[in-house]
C-alpha cells in the first residue's frame, strides 16, 4: 500500500480532519459510513482471527504479540511489513484511490489476522456465522481516555477535539469515534459467553506479559518453547515496540500520523491518568463504571 503516492492523487477537500456521524447509536468516521455496505457485508473465513479493541487499548501491542506467536517468535518474519499491512483494519476507509481495509483483507490469502474497533453489534455478521476466533483487549477507562486524547492530535484524519475537559465530556458520554467505552467493553465481555473470544486486560499484560502471551498461544492452539516465549516477551516490550518501525507507525506519512505532535506509542503504562484527571473527573468515571458495568462481573484496575 503506497499511502504517499495515493495521497497525492486525492482531491484537496479530503486532506483534512473528518467528522463523525452517528450510526446505530455509535459515532463513526464519515468515510466509514459512506462505505458501510462493503464493511457490513464483509465475508469472514472460518480460519480468520480477529483482533478487536476499543481505540488505544493496546491494539498494536496485541497485534505484534499475535504475529510473533503465530510465527513462533521469528522476528524476521514479523518484520515483513508494517503492522497495518500485516493485519488489515477492516472498517478503515480512506478517500479513493487509497485502499479500504475490506479491499486489503479480501486480497489476503488465508489464514488472515484482521483488526477492528467495532462494538459487538456493528461487527459484520459473517464473523459470527463463521465462528471466527476473536481476541479482545480491554484497558481501564482512565488510561484509555488519556491515550485516546493524545491520539487525536497526531492522527490527522481524526475529528477535531477540544481541550481536556471538553474531550472528557465527550468520552464519558460516548460522543467520540467508535462510541462509548463503557458499552464497548461490556458488549464484548458478554459476547465471550456465546463465541470463541479470548478477553484480555491491558493491565494484566503489563503485570505479567509471559502469562498473557501463553494464554494467546493456548487460545490459538499453538505450543511455544520457553526460548520462543522469552523472545516474544522481549520483542513486544514497550521499549522494543516503540523503536520498531514495523510496529510504531512511523512508516505512515506525517499527513496521516504526525509523530511530532505526539508519538503513536506514547507511554504504555498503567496509572498515567493521574497526571490528567481532576478528583471530580476520576470520581465521575468510577461512578459511571459502577453503574454501567453493574452485574457484569467486569472490573478494571487503574494502577498496578
Amino acid at each position: 500500500m503506497d499511502l504517499k503516492a495515493g495521497w497525492q492523487d486525492l482531491d484537496p477537500k479530503y486532506k483534512k480532519r473528518t467528522t463523525l456521524v452517528e450510526f446505530e447509536g455509535v459515532p463513526l468516521i464519515t468515510y466509514m459510513l459512506e462505505n458501510w455496505d462493503p464493511i457490513w457485508g464483509f465475508q469472514a473465513r472460518p480460519d480468520d482471527l480477529l483482533i478487536c479493541t476499543y481505540p488505544k487499548a493496546g491494539t498494536t501491542w496485541i497485534q505484534e504479540i499475535v504475529d510473533m506467536v503465530q510465527h513462533r517468535g521469528d522476528i524476521e518474519k514479523c518484520a515483513r511489513a508494517p503492522i497495518y499491512e500485516r493485519m488489515p483494519f477492516i472498517e478503515m476507509c480512506l478517500p479513493k484511490p487509497l485502499p479500504s481495509g475490506v479491499e486489503e483483507a479480501e486480497a489476503m490469502p488465508s489464514p488472515r489476522t484482521l483488526k477492528s474497533h467495532l462494538p459487538v453489534h456493528l461487527l459484520p455478521p459473517s464473523f459470527w456465522k463463521q465462528n471466527c476466533k476473536i481476541i479482545y483487549v480491554a484497558r481501564n477507562a482512565k488510561d484509555n481516555a488519556v491515550s485516546y486524547f493524545h491520539f487525536h492530535f497526531m492522527a490527522k484524519l481524526m475529528p477535531e477535539i477540544g481541550n481536556w475537559d471538553q474531550y472528557m465530556e465527550d468520552f464519558l458520554t460516548g460522543k467520540i469515534a467508535w462510541g462509548s467505552w463503557f458499552d464497548h467493553v461490556r458488549g464484548w465481555w458478554e459476547a465471550k459467553d456465546r463465541h470463541p473470544i479470548l478477553y484480555l486486560f491491558f493491565e494484566d499484560m503489563k503485570e505479567d506479559p509471559a502469562r498473557e502471551i501463553r494464554k494467546v498461544a493456548q487460545f490459538l492452539g499453538l505450543d511455544l518453547s520457553e526460548l520462543d516465549l522469552n523472545r516474544i516477551v522481549q520483542h513486544t516490550s514497550f521499549e522494543s515496540m516503540q523503536a520498531n518501525p514495523m510496529a510504531n507507525y512511523t512508516t505512515m506519512p506525517s499527513f496521516i500520523m504526525d509523530h511530532a505532535e505526539s508519538p503513536f506509542m506514547r507511554k504504555g503504562t498503567v496509572g498515567n491518568w493521574k497526571k490528567y484527571f481532576t478528583v471530580a473527573q476520576s470520581e465521575r468515571v468510577d461512578d459511571i463504571c459502577a453503574r454501567k458495568l453493574a452485574g457484569s462481573g467486569l472490573t478494571f484496575r487503574t494502577q498496578l
